[in-house]
This record gives structure tokens, C-alpha cells and sequence, in this order.
């Protein structure tokens, strides 16, 4: 890994656990569990990611400075996470900014092993949206993977697609990755907030409830 792939993978392992400690926080878990969580969704992605690439020794466990992020995270969130009302705002934001670029060193790290564009780009998708999944499953809660409302798959593939294209067409620059990060947040974050959903999975016949009442006259 390079200084700067490194430092994308490092921040994106800061922005998830800051994500799991909040959760932690919002369902009044320990300071244990806290950090627990926290290590869990800021590794976990990164970690399935290298065991599909082939990575002998994940690169989480290969370098003890993977650690020191879900560490700070516990501490400051134990510090100044006091408003139990702003933990879910928080918590959405830092996942988002987490998924964002998770996407884009994912990807190039998956490029880096040897993988095709296209498979490169689904495995930082993945890279991007396992480690939440791991989270909310571990806390009990609905994986936002599977939420109907907001863009959070989409997203991060999209981000993961423009990575890879950009690597295979010599695009790639110190501006290419932050710019792509930014895309993806604002992506998820706008969803989030004007209530873009993705279809379900069947369509269902409307409910009596939901259709208009009739009118007498």
C-alpha cells in the first residue's frame, strides 16, 4: 500500500468505528462493547476484502496502527458523545463518510492484487458496506444495506465503478480519490435527507388503509 492508500484506509477505519462506539453509545452499551463494535465495523470490511484478494495476513492484523482508530473513536465518543439525541445524525454521517472511502481504497487495492475493472469494483462495494453490516447485525439492528430509503449500495458501487474506470483510463491523481469521496457522500447524505427509496423487492397490492376514502354524497 502506498502512504496515501494507507492513510484513505486508516481514515475510513476512523470514520466506521466513530460510527460503531456512537451505535454503542445509543444503545447504552459498555465502554467494552463500545470499542468492540467500533473495531468490528472499522475492520471487518477491510479484513473480508484482503481474505478475497488472497492477502496472506490481513492487512488489519499485519500493521498495528489499524488499531489505533477504533481506539480513539471509543475515547472520544466515551468523551463528548453527551447528546443522546444527535447520536443517530452523527452515527449516519460517519458511516457515510466511511463508505465513501472505503469504496475508492478498496478498490485499488483490489486492482493492486491483480483483479479485473469490474471485479475490483465489486469487491470495494463490498469492502465499502461489510463492515456496516457486520455492525448492525452485532448490535441487533437492521442492516442500513438493506433500508429501502437512501442510497447506500448504489453509492458505494458507484463510487468503486469511477475508482476502477478512472485507474484503467491513467486518470487516477491526488484529486481523483478525494473528489469520488465527496461524490459518495453527498450522494448518500442527499438521499438521506429528500428520502430517495429503492424499490422493493415485490411489488405489493396497496393496503385498504392506504387507498382513499370513499365519498359520500
Amino acid at each position: 500500500m502506498t502512504w496515501v492508500q494507507l492513510a484513505m484506509d486508516l481514515a475510513g477505519v476512523f470514520f466506521f468505528a466513530m460510527s460503531g462506539s456512537l451505535l454503542a453509545a445509543r444503545r447504552r452499551f459498555d465502554v467494552v462493547g463500545s470499542l468492540m463494535l467500533g473495531t468490528c465495523v472499522g475492520l471487518g470490511g477491510g479484513i473480508l476484502r484482503d481474505l478475497v484478494i488472497g492477502q496472506g495476513v490481513p492487512h488489519a492484523f499485519a500493521s498495528p496502527v489499524y488499531l489505533l482508530p477504533p481506539v480513539l473513536a471509543t475515547v472520544l465518543v466515551y468523551r463528548f458523545a453527551a447528546s443522546e439525541h444527535r447520536y443517530r445524525n452523527a452515527l449516519t454521517a460517519f458511516d457515510a463518510a466511511g463508505m465513501a472511502l472505503f469504496c475508492i481504497s478498496g478498490t485499488h487495492i483490489a486492482l493492486e492484487a491483480g483483479l479485473n475493472p469490474v471485479a475490483a469494483a465489486i469487491l470495494g462495494m463490498i469492502s465499502a458496506v461489510g463492515g456496516g453490516v457486520i455492525r448492525d447485525v452485532v448490535a441487533n439492528e437492521d442492516p442500513q444495506l438493506f433500508h429501502p430509503r437512501g442510497l447506500y449500495a448504489i453509492a458505494a458501487l458507484l463510487g468503486a465503478g469511477l475508482t476502477s474506470a478512472a485507474a484503467s483510463l491513467g486518470w487516477t491523481n491526488a484529486g481523483t480519490g478525494p473528489g469520488i469521496a465527496v461524490l459518495v457522500f453527498a450522494l448518500r447524505m442527499l438521499s438521506l435527507r429528500y428520502r430517495w427509496e429503492i424499490p422493493l423487492a415485490a411489488r405489493r397490492p396497496r393496503e385498504p388503509s392506504d387507498r382513499p376514502a370513499a365519498r359520500h354524497e
